[in-house]
């Protein structure tokens, strides 16, 4: 099974939210539910990105390099390539 890292859209707020996993559309419906402190008061959130890794090595390795400042560049651009009103 692949380990996931993801990007989700705040439709409330419109600010992103990234994170990884093992299973996206169980970890998507935790946060929609309330259940993930950092997100809880943000709801409703949409997935606006996905990459899929080998290893959860890999999958943290990445969450953690677009929460750098260069990373979150990169990831403003690639969401804007799929949802061009997002904003960041």
């Amino acid at each position: 099974m692949p380990f996931w890292v993801y990007v989700l859209r705040s439709l409330k707020d419109g600010k992103l939210y990234t994170g990884q996993t093992q299973d996206i559309e169980k970890r998507l419906r935790r946060h929609n539910s309330g259940l993930v402190p950092a997100t809880k008061n943000r709801r409703p959130l949409v997935l606006v990105h996905e990459e899929s890794f080998k290893t959860r090595s890999e999958a943290r390795g990445r969450e953690a390099y677009l929460k750098t400042g260069k990373g979150r560049e990169e990831l403003r651009e690639l969401v804007q390539k799929s949802y061009p009103k997002v904003g960041t």
